[in-house]
């Protein structure tokens, strides 16, 4: 396997009190094409490391005319450092050292006088293993982008209230909502704003895992052919699991969840021995858990344990007021990570999206943006035309709007009634209930606006931290008859 030379990649430190030693492995290594740091003693060692953690450490066990010994510092490297590989040098080794070390973390332990192609093969693969943890580390701060929370409407605002609160806590939190609402931006969020952010996030997605492998996949798998195969909740120790529909779990693996809740911890499949765990558990569903607890497909008992913080995603129709915000915040991140187009929003564009019907929510909203970018035309503002939910001109009757059929059947005074009730009902939400904003988008004295909603039947109520409009139901009641 050829060594990655990137100097940072490829930067070791290595620890010896021998001159020889220190320089004879040093060179094996530059010949490989690694960069290296070379240090004495142990104050030598950790004003290294304190300068800049290497990517990997060579470390000898004794070290002459030290205040630590090559323990000591392991200790302290896996203690400040856990994601720094270290291989043990020893010339006085024998197995209770070699198993101290590896007991305090140590990846590997070779015994002077080595052999360099065993050196070579041990240091190559405890650099892979610093290149996936860094790789790891580095999905994390990238976990922080898909938690942002993007949004000022009063709903948007009211969920994030919620978040806010739970995070300074270790309660379980479910969260409900539409599809594509944002459950798992929610639960992110959490995570990276918890005292927990610098552990994993791991996402469990119970809709998606077979229910016969559903067991294996959480607890995981001791076997003599394979040995321990760590399952996610394992993974997840000293972070959060996230339960993603968590309705859609087999029935005989929600009792044993349960006992995992109560008990912290849970025997792997084919094993023996307990293994514990802490976990922070969020989840959520799109479901109707109690009617799912009364058919007898949930249980009772796991949903009181994971129900202990309730927390409901407003639907993207309950915060109208983002959809322009959020649509610029996707076109900046398609823009990052796929080099598709910056491009800005016209007037038009916003408004036709503000009134869009939007059952897949936010996930829809990104499919949009992402899919106009891709076929957009040019570098220039996204157009309204370039969007799904337009309705194309009518060639050359340029000018004219396109009525649909139950319309065009109605007189003039019942048309009209019926168009100002629908145009004024999707402004209204459009603008998250603010009457004032309405009147001046729609050109209307606010006085004047209040009459005409009165005499068409049109109410706000709060609704998600918000005011969302809707027929008076007497008025709806009687245009049924």
């Amino acid at each position: 396997m050829t060594p990655n030379r990137d100097s940072k990649m490829g930067d070791i430190l290595i620890v010896d009190d021998e001159r020889d030693i220190r320089e004879l492995i040093s060179g094996i290594l530059r010949d490989e094409g690694f960069t290296t740091r070379l240090a004495a003693n142990s104050d030598e060692c950790m004003a290294q490391i304190n300068a800049e953690p290497p990517a990997l450490m060579i470390l000898d066990i004794w070290l002459k005319d030290s205040r630590m010994d090559g323990i000591d510092i392991l200790k302290s490297v896996k203690r400040d450092n856990p994601d720094v590989p270290v291989v043990i040098i020893s010339g006085h080794g024998n197995i209770e050292i070699a198993v101290a070390a590896i007991k305090q973390g140590a990846y590997d332990f070779i015994e002077k006088p080595f052999n360099i192609d065993q050196l070579m093969v041990v240091i190559t693969r405890a650099m892979e293993t610093s290149r996936l943890r860094r790789e790891n580390v580095s999905l994390r701060r990238r976990d922080v982008t898909s938690s942002e929370m993007i949004g000022s409407s009063p709903a948007f605002r009211g969920l994030k209230a919620q978040l806010d609160k739970v995070t300074r806590s270790n309660g379980r939190v479910m969260l409900t909502g539409q599809p594509g609402s944002g459950k798992e931006v929610a639960a992110r969020y959490i995570h990276v704003n918890s005292n927990r952010a610098s552990g994993p996030f791991v996402s469990v997605s119970s809709a998606s895992v077979e229910p016969e492998r559903m067991e294996d996949v959480l607890f995981g798998r001791e076997s003599p052919e394979r040995g321990v195969e760590k399952g996610l909740l394992e993974q997840a120790h000293g972070g959060i699991v996230y339960f993603d529909e968590v309705a859609d779990m087999p029935p005989g693996t929600q009792s044993k969840i349960l006992r995992v809740l109560v008990e912290q911890q849970f025997t792997r499949v084919g094993g023996s021995d307990k293994v514990r765990v802490d976990l922070r558990v969020i989840s959520s569903t799109t479901r109707d858990l109690p009617a799912e607890i009364a058919a007898g497909r949930f249980r009772q008992e796991l949903y009181d344990r994971l129900n202990v913080v309730p927390i409901p995603v407003p639907p993207l129709s309950e915060r109208r007021e983002d959809i322009p915000e959020l649509a610029r915040h996707f076109i900046a991140m398609f823009n990052r990570s796929q080099g598709l187009p910056l491009r800005a929003l016209s007037e038009e564009a916003e408004a036709l999206m503000q009134t869009m019907h939007w059952p897949g929510n936010v996930r829809q909203l990104r499919n949009v943006i992402e899919r106009a970018l891709i076929l957009g035309e040019g570098n220039g503002p996204i157009e309204a035309r370039e969007l799904p939910g337009h309705a194309p001109d009518p060639g050359s009757e340029e000018g004219r709007v396109v009525l649909a059929g139950a319309l065009a059947t109605l007189p003039l005074r019942e048309a009209r009634e019926l168009f100002e009730r629908e145009y004024l009902l999707t402004q209204i939400n459009r603008f998250g209930g603010n009457i004032s904003r309405t009147a001046s988008f729609v050109g209307m004295e606010r006085s004047a606006l209040h009459r005409k909603l009165k005499s068409l039947g049109v109410v706000t109520t709060s609704k998600s931290g918000g005011r969302i409009a809707h027929l008076d139901e007497d008025e709806d009641e009687a245009a049924g008859e």
